[in-house]
């Protein structure tokens, strides 16, 4: 079969994008059915005549939803079950999630109706906060919102830190109860799963093992330094071709053995060639937290948001290497085509990573500095800076540069994209907008929906 015509192409696309926005649609009217459904049996059945009393089985109010959700008759979710042909726990569970969003969560619930999130997001948010105090669940419900355009494993990172910040006392004891918990376990095979079709375990063991994050680190690092060395040194048949992860497989299974993993690591001349491991830790923190005028939390590139002492727990017992603080307000051009090493770093701070529309890439992904407008090499001075540096994943970069994709960067952290059959998006720090809701009447594109972007007025 021929390639379809370009017309046919972009109507695929364009079918596409309707069934997005459809699913997401027929989610959010299933959502109000059970709203509605729900405040149709707010009643209490205790106080009706005749009532069986609940000691007895009879109906009653029950609360399914967080702290300042109303309650709901136990019996009702049976028939409404029955109706969306699933179980009766799974249509508790999604009232439970609709009533947050419309009473714990409003400024998201007000987004998801816009389509702006995939409901599945939101839904994980209500529960993840469900524990959390009428006060506590504003703050997720404000900064979850401001980033609604946001990748769902971003908006989930941030909820979860700002779940953290909202309640730290509560944080401490979950890291306090974890700490008990930390152990390492090496499950026997279970009866069959030898030959298991999907998941068999012939000729391996699986371990599995909780620990502190810094000796977790540590372990990683002395992992990987025995595979260094194993794939420079190790004896292996000449056809053998270890991956990485079997090489670190093997020097995992050195440490069980701490003379052979001690020879390989002291070499020809007895000493040893490891040193203590230096850590290089990418912290984003506000000025209330660096000041200390409000207790708060801090992000750490890979892994995640985390309270400050937690944070000196991590790194205290190594070598650290203090770097600049990163001043984005800064910029910086230079006349080459190779991006300096400090304007690398900010594009990667200010971006969170990869700028393709859409990207859900995290944060530590490797990514190529493509200049969003081509550099030319007979053209103006300065062409490669904070103004013209768009991080991509290897991926995304080859198919900017050999499938017609068009972008440019109107300012640092802002990019404007055109597929090659006329998808129109706005990527900021905030995420990825459709063009659509940025366009004037005139059909220019402005920055009203986002305050912080200048006037977008130069038409796709």
């Amino acid at each position: 079969m021929g390639s379809p015509p370009i017309g046919q192409r972009r109507e695929i696309l364009a079918r596409a994008e309707r069934g997005a926005i459809a699913r997401r649609q027929a989610d959010v009217d299933d959502l109000e059915l059970l709203l509605i459904w729900a405040d149709s049996h707010d009643q209490d059945p205790q106080a009706e005549p005749g009532a069986v009393p609940a000691r007895r089985g009879g109906p009653r109010l029950v609360t399914v939803g967080g702290a300042g959700t109303p309650q709901v008759m136990d019996l009702c979710f049976a028939e409404m079950a029955i109706a969306r042909q699933t179980g009766e726990a799974a249509t508790r569970n999604s009232t439970a999630d609709a009533l947050d969003l419309r009473h714990r969560l409003p400024k998201v619930w007000s987004q998801v109706h816009s389509l702006r999130c995939e409901v599945w997001v939101a839904r994980k948010i209500a529960r993840m906060t469900r524990p959390l105090s009428r006060d506590a669940v504003a703050i997720v419900d404000r900064a979850v919102a401001e980033a609604i355009d946001q990748s769902p494993s971003r908006l989930l990172s941030l909820a979860e830190a700002k779940i953290i910040e909202s309640d730290q006392a509560a944080h401490h004891e979950r890291i306090r109860e974890n700490q008990s918990k930390v152990g390492v376990w090496f499950p026997k095979p279970l009866p069959g799963s030898e030959v298991d079709q999907f998941d068999n375990t012939a000729g391996i063991r699986t371990v599995f093992a909780r620990l502190d994050p810094g000796e977790a680190a540590d372990l990683e690092q002395a992992v990987d330094d025995l595979a260094g060395l194993l794939a420079e040194r190790g004896d292996f048949a000449a056809e053998e071709q270890l991956t990485w992860d079997q090489l670190r497989a093997r020097g995992l299974s050195l440490l069980a053995r701490p003379a052979d993993a001690l020879a390989l690591m002291s070499g020809d001349n007895g000493k040893s060639q490891t040193t203590r491991r230096s850590a290089t830790v990418v912290v984003h923190l506000t000025d209330t937290t660096v000041t200390g005028d409000q207790p708060g939390i801090a992000r750490v590139e890979a892994l995640g948001p985390m309270l400050i002492d937690h944070l000196a727990g991590l790194v205290g017992h190594r070598n650290i290497e203090m770097l600049p603080v990163v001043d984005l307000r800064e910029s910086r051009a230079v006349n080459g085509y190779e991006h300096p090493a400090d304007v690398r770093t900010r594009g990667e701070l200010r971006t969170c990573g990869d700028v393709f529309p859409h990207s859900g890439s995290r944060p530590d992904a490797r990514v190529d500095h493509d200049h969003a407008v081509p550099y030319d090499h007979t053209g103006p001075p300065g062409q490669t800076g904070d103004h013209n540096d768009a991080p991509l994943t290897r991926r995304h970069h080859r198919a900017k540069t050999h499938l017609n994709y068009q972008v440019d960067q109107p300012r640092p952290g802002v990019y404007r994209w055109t597929t090659p059959h006329g998808l129109e998006r706005v990527v900021t720090p905030r995420g990825t907008v459709r063009a659509s809701f940025l366009r004037t009447e005139d059909g220019a594109i402005k920055g009203e929906r986002y305050p912080d972007l200048p006037p977008l007025d130069k038409p796709y």
